[in-house]
């Protein structure tokens, strides 16, 4: 019997949250899209959008209704400021968070950007059966975050567990 696992792409949406970047100037984004592309995942969408809790929490709604969407991954908006609002959008989506993901983080950015890090909110959690992260909006951020975290979660052959084999019970009631 082989018991070897099989790379199981998914199907990853990417929001750039931002007041100023446009397709032409944004790095975080593309960072994202081909990192996922070189794992093996598509990139079904990507959308950039202003920091504003509505909008924000409506491409993200969007996406967890959409049966073909695994992943959801925004950049952006997780700072400190009177405009970061990612986290206040995308949190009351969520039906279940993933607190280690902002705590393993913070502690990986800690040995790159030292107390910096405590201005990060990032998170992670299931809503509808999709996988969202969201990220600060640097690119130095978003390369940490795919290379040490997501990357290996979003891999069915990572072991001993990966978030993709709990897959098809995320749904469970």
């Amino acid at each position: 019997m082989n018991t070897e696992r099989h790379f199981i792409p998914l199907n990853i949406a990417l929001l750039v949250v931002s007041d100023s970047r446009t397709e032409a100037d944004d790095v975080s984004g593309k960072v994202l899209a081909e990192r996922a592309v070189e794992a093996g995942h598509t990139v079904l969408e990507k959308l950039i959008v202003p920091d504003n809790i509505y909008r924000i929490r409506a491409a993200v709604s969007a996406w967890i209704a959409d049966a073909n969407v695994n992943v959801v991954i925004s950049t952006g908006g997780t700072g400190v400021t009177g405009r970061d609002g990612t986290p206040e959008a995308v949190a009351p989506l969520l039906d279940k968070t993933l607190e280690g993901f902002g705590e393993l983080f913070r502690m990986l950015s800690y040995q790159e950007i030292k107390s910096s890090t405590m201005q990060s909110r990032a998170l992670a959690g299931v809503a509808n059966g999709t996988y969202l992260f969201c990220l600060p909006g640097s690119s130095g951020a978003c390369r940490t975050a795919w290379d040490l975290l997501i990357k290996e979660q979003l891999d069915y052959r990572s072991k001993p567990c990966n978030l993709v084999q709990l897959m098809p019970r995320l749904m469970e009631k």
